[in-house]
């Protein structure tokens, strides 16, 4: 097989496609951050213990009540908009007129009630979760072998993040979002009902985050930690395709988790941390992000 930079072919592709996964990971939960920030002024640092609930709800679901993947995948992400809409009409709405400040303090005050919660039933051990029969396997492309669910993960999650962008920025429902959020009151005097529509969307971006929970839990591990350990990278995607962007998240998602993968190829010590760098040099160059206003 084909040596690059002395590198096995199959080796390096192999790291893209890890690199792309984590990437479309990356993409869905940086998405669910940048439509609550962008449409609400929240900083949503529950995010990651969402996801990690979407996922936690997904085992739980074929433990307790013999619900396959399939129906997770949908009922999952359901049960947590709605716990997220709970909390925003209990919580997030009191100080949304505040400094963004108290909103990260809030949603990180959540954060550790919601993990102690998980934790103090279910510990720390991560859960093993089937991947479905249907997408068992891999299939051979020649150059290499492509596990069938990975690929299945890498459709979903560009189908998702492309059918939200175009929800928000291509129709008339998204015009009224935002319209929404930038003056409430001329929207309220169109019969809109903004307060619902600011609920629905906390709802709708925190179902994104379990979403990518239930595609996350037979690639790893379920277990009431895996949000803290995703969610500061998340956020520093964010910063780098800019606070509030829709497109900007996607795209940088994507991409910085194809950067990682070739890090570990060829600078496997940097990994880690080849996100953050990546981040202080765009800060320091266009401290809006890449796709974001100034």
């Amino acid at each position: 097989m084909t040596d690059l930079f002395g590198i096995p072919l199959p080796a390096l592709l192999g790291q893209l496609l890890l690199g792309l996964v984590n990437g479309s990971f990356y993409a869905m939960l940086s998405l669910g951050l940048a439509v609550i920030f962008g449409l609400l002024g929240v900083i949503n640092f529950a995010h990651g213990a969402l996801y990690m609930m979407g996922a936690m709800l997904a085992w739980m679901g074929l433990e307790y009540l013999q619900l396959g993947y399939w129906p997770m995948l949908l009922l999952a992400p359901i049960a947590v908009g709605i716990v997220g809409m709970v909390m925003e009409r209990l919580f997030i709405r009191r100080i949304a007129r505040l400094d963004p400040l108290y909103g990260l303090l809030l949603t990180f005050g959540l954060t550790l009630l919601i993990e102690g919660l998980f934790r103090s039933f279910y510990g720390v051990q991560g859960q093993p979760y089937p991947v479905p029969d249907a997408l068992r396997g891999a299939t051979n492309l020649g150059f290499m072998i492509l596990p069938n669910y990975r690929a299945w993960v890498v459709v979903a999650s560009l189908a998702v993040c492309l059918g939200t962008w175009w929800v928000i920025e291509r129709t008339s429902l998204g015009a009224k979002l935002r319209a929404g959020t930038e003056n409430a009151r001329l929207v309220q005097a169109f019969g809109i009902n903004v307060p619902l529509m600011v609920t629905l969307t906390y709802g709708f971006g925190v179902a994104l985050a379990a979403f990518a929970g239930v595609l996350a839990a037979p690639v790893l591990q379920v277990t009431p930690l895996m949000g803290s350990n995703l969610i500061i990278t998340v956020f520093a995607v964010v910063v780098i395709g800019g606070m509030g962007s829709i497109l900007g998240s996607i795209l940088t998602g994507l991409g910085l988790g194809v950067i990682e993968g070739l890090t570990r190829v060829f600078w496997p010590e940097a990994s880690n941390t080849v996100v953050f760098l990546i981040m202080a040099v765009v800060l320091l160059v266009r401290p809006a992000g890449l796709f974001g206003k100034e």
